[in-house]
């Protein structure tokens, strides 16, 4: 026999024995944590979990008793990979993308905040009826323009702060002209004739739209990373109060915040935070984007909290535990203090989605000042081994010890903030 041919013969018999002896590929939920009571969530989380190679759909189911509203006052991909290779003898027999977490910190907030955001173009907020010669109208309907359209040109003139629009709408009124307005709706964009019409009783022309061009209220800082100065707040969306729809931002600011007082929530009505702020004076920083994970822009420079100003680790959704937890944020002055939570539930999302997490108030302290979550604690940073791993977002309204958090991971994606390693090709 050839030596050749024996090396084949042993090569043939060790991987046969290798086959017998190592164990099965292990299943990859090892690696994961689904929460036991997941049902707790009020909405549907649609996610997917490796499960030995296949995708397993997982959906919590929606509770009643679990009507939420932000904690917030306003008046108004898992991407990056890297190939993880299970082998029997040396030889790749599988292989799996998992997150590679970058060497990222941020400085983790806790401030109470003062907002404001000037709207993309004037924000239809109402109708109304004009008195005119030939009887009661309103020009804005006929004209086709709905609650929370948003006017972005007339007559070819942008259209930036609501002391825009009159001018336009007195001079257009004496020429008995109609105005060609450029309408925003949704994604969509289009042309209609707004005709002004003369109201009697004041003698003055109207078009029959309430109309706003900016909004304001109180919430929390979440993080900054110290490097870029980029920020993330509130963890939520900024709602018009009339429309119910998120308002498209031109520009914004944030500035510092004094709580002054607390009504505590009770079951039923959620507390506020009662603070106040002036636009004018304490900027700290700009907003450039209102997305459903909160606001981001730039600090103007570095903020303290004095409690954790060095930069801290951030923990992905799948990393987050059930058990014991902090919360920074102010319930007097601009003191940022440290409170007990416990982190009920989580859900290792494996794309973004909000409220991943259902978090209870635990410190007494805390219960005692606002009775649990209240409006304006939006957004104060949850710490859990170190690490900072999401904000807190919503109150329960019939039980407001408790409510929801948003993982810090979407919140960074959405500050601009890579988190994650780029995908990179490996040799099997």
């Amino acid at each position: 026999m050839k030596y050749k041919d024996k090396i084949r013969i042993v090569t043939g018999v060790v991987l046969l024995l290798a086959l017998l002896i190592v164990p099965f590929t292990p299943p990859i939920q090892n690696y994961f944590t689904i929460p036991n009571n997941i049902t707790t969530f009020q909405n549907q989380f649609p996610m997917e979990v490796p499960n030995l190679g296949k995708a397993v759909h997982v959906e919590a189911a929606a509770s009643n008793s679990r009507e939420s509203v932000d904690a917030s006052s306003f008046h108004v991909n898992e991407p990056g990979e890297q190939e993880l290779i299970y082998s029997l003898a040396g030889l790749p027999i599988k292989k799996v993308d998992v997150n590679v977490l970058k060497d990222v910190k941020v400085i983790p907030g806790g401030q109470s905040i003062g907002v404001q955001l000037q709207t993309l173009g004037v924000l239809v907020v109402g109708h109304h009826l004009v008195n005119g010669e030939s009887g009661t109208l309103s020009p804005g309907e006929d004209a086709n323009i709905k609650v929370g359209d948003v006017i972005m040109e007339i007559d070819g003139q942008e259209i930036e702060e609501m002391k825009d629009v009159k001018p336009i709408v007195e001079a257009a009124g004496k020429d008995s002209k109609a105005l060609n307005v450029k309408v925003k709706r949704g994604k969509e964009t289009f042309t209609t004739q707004l005709q002004p019409v003369l109201d009697k009783k004041d003698n003055e022309y109207r078009i029959g739209l309430y109309i706003r061009d900016s909004a304001a209220g109180i919430g929390t800082m979440t993080f900054y990373e110290p490097n870029s100065k980029k920020y993330g707040a509130l963890g939520h969306v900024i709602s018009d109060m009339d429309t119910k729809k998120p308002i498209e931002i031109h520009n914004g600011t944030i500035v510092k915040s004094t709580v002054t007082s607390i009504q505590k929530g009770n079951n039923g009505t959620p507390g506020e935070k009662q603070a106040k702020f002036s636009i004018k004076e304490n900027k700290i920083g700009t907003i450039t984007k209102n997305s459903p994970f909160g606001i981001f822009g730039e600090l103007d420079g570095s903020i303290k909290n004095g409690k954790y100003d060095k930069p801290m680790p951030i923990a992905l959704s799948h990393e987050v535990k059930e058990g014991p937890a902090k919360i920074l944020t102010v319930i007097d002055g601009e003191k940022v203090e440290e409170f007990d939570v416990e982190i009920v539930s989580s859900v290792p999302q494996k794309s973004p989605a909000t409220k991943g997490m259902v978090i209870q108030i635990t410190d007494p302290e805390l219960l005692e000042a606002t009775g649990g979550i209240v409006q304006g604690m939006s957004g104060s940073p949850i710490i859990q081994d170190n690490k900072v791993i999401g904000a807190v977002t919503h109150v329960f309204v019939n039980d407001p010890t408790s409510g929801y958090g948003v993982h810090i991971e979407w919140m960074l994606q959405d500050a601009g903030v890579d988190i994650y390693e780029d995908k990179q090709d490996k040799a099997s």
